[in-house]
Formats: structure tokens, sequence, C-alpha cells
């Protein structure tokens, strides 16, 4: 990545957004890109943020661009529909493995003792864990490729023309911001207007869901959901443009930050990936070397605390 990036907390209580873009050198006054698809259908409903930014806001508009490319382009739509329902087909099942999985880590490391072969079982129950999270992304990147080769979509006259609008906005803004929503939905359009490419060249900053979609995996988690068990699972392939962080938005609402086992696990079954919980205040920032995390940030460490990342 060539231009420079920030990963920020939740902005709808305490927005940082204008002033991070300050201290990343974007004028007052130049232009700013904001994605809000992940909002869905109130995509068009930015006038906070925009008032936020000074009036300098630039909606790309992904969701509504992407809604007039299906009206145009049935068949593609079609697929895009069809792939989405194998990608839930094989989370769906996914989960099943990774019920079992969980529950024999959790059990190890709740067994009281630190002999050689307890230790070996449960790095061995980790390792499976991994490999488990490592071969859904493997299937999920090959559906992805398997729907590229075969509706080849950046050839699609619709799309082109969609494509060839979002590059020339970028082309003329002084940077880009991402905000939350479905992440889902959000990373379907970021992925399908091909935002990823020029974003790699640009200013960016990006919070919540926005964060985890350019993040390399995406990862949902919520320990305490209305309904299920609440397991973290790898759920995506992001577009990559945050190397080597797993974010968490949220994460005091969402996790048992003071249960040492969970968070022993995600920290350690992530890794090398750094887990952040990312709520009101956290910054990160990449100069395509290293992160930089502003004070009070913190991480989850794989003794099970959650502490302050001073470094990183």
């Amino acid at each position: 990545m060539s231009g420079r990036l920030a990963l920020l907390g939740p902005q709808r209580l305490a927005p940082t957004l204008g002033a991070t873009l300050g201290s990343l050198a974007v004028p007052p006054d130049a232009p700013v890109a904001t994605v809000t698809a992940g909002w869905q259908e109130r995509e068009p409903d930015d006038a906070e943020l925009d008032a936020h930014l000074g009036g300098r806001s630039v909606n790309l508009a992904l969701y509504r661009r992407v809604e007039q490319v299906f009206q145009a382009d049935g068949d593609l739509e079609r697929a895009c529909h069809a792939r989405q329902e194998t990608l839930r087909r094989l989370q769906a099942l996914y989960r099943v493995r990774l019920d079992a999985a969980l529950a024999g880590c959790h059990a190890l490391l709740a067994t009281p003792g630190d002999d050689a072969p307890l230790v070996e079982e449960r790095e061995a129950a980790l390792n499976a864990l991994r490999d488990l999270d490592r071969r859904h992304l493997g299937r999920v990147r090959e559906v992805h490729a398997e729907f590229e080769a075969r509706w080849r979509p950046g050839e699609r006259e619709p799309l082109v023309h969609a494509r060839s609008e979002v590059t020339r906005i970028l082309g003329g803004v002084a940077a880009l911001a991402i905000a939350g929503g479905h992440v889902a939905v959000l990373l379907n359009r970021l992925r399908l207007l091909d935002v990823g490419a020029p974003a790699r060249k640009m200013t960016v900053v990006a919070w919540s869901a926005g964060a985890m979609a350019i993040s390399e995996t995406v990862v949902l988690f919520h320990d305490d959901p209305p309904h299920g068990p609440g397991h973290p699972e790898t759920f995506e392939v992001g577009l990559g443009v945050a190397p080597n962080v797993v974010p968490l938005p949220h994460a005091r609402h969402r996790l048992r930050l003071d249960d040492t086992r969970r968070v022993a696990i995600a920290a350690r079954r992530f890794a090398p990936g750094v887990c952040i919980p990312m709520d009101e205040h956290a910054r990160l920032d990449w100069d395509g070397a290293r992160w930089t995390p502003a004070a009070g940030t913190r991480r989850l460490g794989g003794d099970g605390v959650v502490t302050s990342w001073s470094a990183a």
C-alpha cells in the first residue's frame, strides 16, 4: 500500500474522523470520498457524516451503483446471488465443525495442570482449529475464483462502466472514508466495484465493519448472541488493504474481555494477526511497514489478558 491508512473505533457517539484526516495531512477543504454501502437502503442518509466532514464528502453510492448494474445485467445479479447462497452453505457447514473444535480447545484449556502431555494436546487442538479456519477460507477463495473465471465481471459492460465511474471519482478526492454497517454487503460492494485497487494508493480511514472489510480476514464475533453459540468465526477473505490485524469493533459490548480462556484462544487462533478491540477512541495507523497504535488502543494477548498496545 503506497497511501496512508488509519483504522478507527465506532464513530457514531465519538466521531474522530475529521481530526484523523487532518492528522494525515488531508487539507480541511479537500473532498473526501465516503462509502456507506454497509447501510444498504439507508446509504444516502449520510447528512450527519457529511456535516462532520464540513460538507466536503462525496458519497460513492456503491450500494446504489451495484443495484443499477443488476438492473442492467440480470445474469450477473443471479450469479452473484448464487455465489452468496454457496458461501452461506459453506459457512453453515463450517460452523458444525467449528463448534466441536472450539469445545475441545475450551475443555483442554480448562483442564488443570501444565504437564507436557496436556500442553501438547492444547497446542494440537489449537492447530486443528487453525487448520479448519484455513480450509474454510480456502473454499471461500475457490468460490470467488470460480465466479471470476466463469462470469468475468470485469468484462461486462454495465459493471465496467460503474467501476470506471468509481475510479474517476476516487482520482479527484484527497482521501477515502469507509463506514460500517452490514459487513457482508459492504465487502461484496467494495469487491464488485474493485475499490481495493485504488484504495491501496490513497489515504484511507475505515471504522467498524469498514475496518473489517479491508482487513485480510473477516472474523465475525459475539460471545453472547441472541441466537446460537457465541463463537468467533472466520467469515470471508477481506480486501487485504489492512494487513496483520483482526479488527473487533464494539468489542466491549460483544466480547467477554474478562474471560481469559476465550481471549487466549482468540489471540492464539488468529495469530500472527493481532486481535484489536476497536472501541471508541481506538486508532491504528499503517505506514506501509508497521502499525502504530494510539494511546489506549488495546490488543488480545495469548495469555488471556487484554493489554494496551504500545508498539507494533
